[in-house]
């Protein structure tokens, strides 16, 4: 007679499934989604080992030195360390040139740079994967009247939209790029919408199929949220130029500010004449003694952006225990730093990420209010208790309050906090359903 196998894991499980519909103690569910997250977890160390490998090589090819912490002032001319970030973070980026500035006031403006330093009058923008986050629209001109958007300069807009189940119509792609057809925006990050994010692979099919089309038609990332999840990055499989926020994953959660773009070396210079003039471009802009901080966030980008992926990992697991449709499903590869929960209401909306901001190192006695924020298009619900002030490398949750009531949660520095938030927010959501 065979003996019988029992799985600790599986009798934790079923034994939190005896307790009412929705209700789990988050003490026992919480242990047992690591345990049987650790082949995964496992998974992710290696992939972080092989990003720094990436990154300790192109600075050791590089010989970044203490010199290149010094900074210059005024305008900026002649900064050594700034120079070299730029060829470095090229380099990691799979690109020609880069342009890594703290006078990027965030991802939504090195985007907007992009898209204003290489469009023109007359030109379409495409954009691939439905439509943009919502801090876009008012940039395009979707939303909003008067600011400059691109289409009061005369540039149009369109895009394809996503397939029912949120993939991209491959087909509508396929003839997709017409005569005016300047730019397709690729967004690799799913943003409030809930679809899939992009692969590095899905990146590169897209590419492809523009690039069939038109050769010249330029593939724009909206690199968000990607940085580090995968080995390679947008420019290594043909992108023509990516932005970026260095408050997220590149920045290792301790930049203080600032963004990217990355690309093709004419197109990183049309953007970088955006944020400067033209005549300036690149060569100018003062880092403020963020030399260090800005090297040392590289550096650490990796291991954090790992961090932040098995935090998902488990959010994702445990909610999906709970009953909630989570985006990505709980065993998914990881394709940004985003876990998207349904929480289908207000309520449990607002008390989740109040749960997460009395689990944050900064601000745990603020309580998180619904509020409009510039760039949104919807009331927000926001849990921020961060080191460096919006940073989503660091651990926080926010969403839109509309329907379907969906958190977003963002980062980690340690997926260990990321647990001990968890079991607050489990607590609060288990107090609203037996009310």
């Amino acid at each position: 007679m065979k003996s019988l196998i029992i799985c600790p894991v599986c009798v934790q499980i079923q034994q939190a499934n005896t307790l009412p519909d929705r209700i789990m103690n988050s003490a026992l569910l919480i242990p047992a989604a690591e345990k049987a997250l650790t082949l995964i977890f496992n998974g992710i160390d290696g992939q972080v080992k092989g990003n720094i490998r990436r990154v300790l090589e192109i600075y050791c090819r590089h010989r970044v030195g203490v010199r290149h912490f010094c900074s210059v002032s005024g305008y900026g001319h002649d900064d050594l360390g700034r120079e070299t970030l730029d060829k470095v973070f090229a380099e990691i980026m799979g690109a020609e040139a880069a342009a890594v500035r703290v006078q990027f006031v965030s991802g939504t403006h090195a985007i907007a740079c992009a898209l204003f330093g290489v469009l023109r009058p007359g030109d379409e923008l495409l954009s691939v994967v439905g439509a943009p986050y919502d801090t876009l629209e008012e940039v395009i001109g979707t939303r909003g009247t008067g600011q400059g958007s691109l289409q009061e300069f005369g540039i149009s807009y369109r895009e394809l939209a996503l397939e029912s189940d949120g993939g991209i119509d491959w087909d509508a792609l396929g003839h997709s790029i017409h005569d005016r057809t300047r730019m397709v925006l690729i967004q690799r990050s799913c943003g409030y919408a809930w679809r899939s994010s992009l692969s590095i692979a899905d990146i590169e099919r897209i590419v492809k199929i523009v690039k069939s089309q038109n050769p010249q038609t330029i593939c724009f990332v909206d690199n968000c949220y990607g940085e580090f999840v995968e080995d390679r990055e947008p420019p290594a499989v043909g992108a023509d130029l990516i932005a970026g926020s260095l408050i997220k994953n590149p920045g290792g959660t301790i930049a203080t500010g600032g963004g990217y773009v990355a690309g093709r070396a004419d197109l990183v210079e049309a953007a970088a004449c955006r944020l400067t003039a033209p005549g300036i471009g690149s060569s100018g802009g003062a880092t403020y003694d963020q030399n260090r901080l800005l090297f040392q966030g590289l550096f650490l980008a990796p291991q954090m952006v790992g961090e932040a992926m098995k935090g998902n990992h488990l959010t994702a697991y445990v909610f999906d225990k709970l009953g909630y449709q989570v985006n990505p499903l709980p065993l998914a590869p990881r394709r940004d730093v985003i876990q998207a929960i349904k929480l289908g209401s207000r309520e449990k909306l607002i008390a989740f990420c109040r749960s997460i901001q009395q689990n944050s190192p900064i601000d745990a006695y603020v309580d998180p209010v619904p509020g409009t924020l510039h760039g949104y298009e919807s009331e927000l619900i926001m849990a921020g208790g961060t080191f460096i002030d919006g940073s989503t490398s660091e651990f926080s949750a926010d969403g839109p309050l509309r329907e379907p009531y969906t958190a977003f949660c963002q980062g980690g520095t340690h997926w260990t906090h990321v647990s001990i938030a968890l079991e607050a927010a489990i607590d609060a959501i288990n107090a609203i359903d037996l009310r």
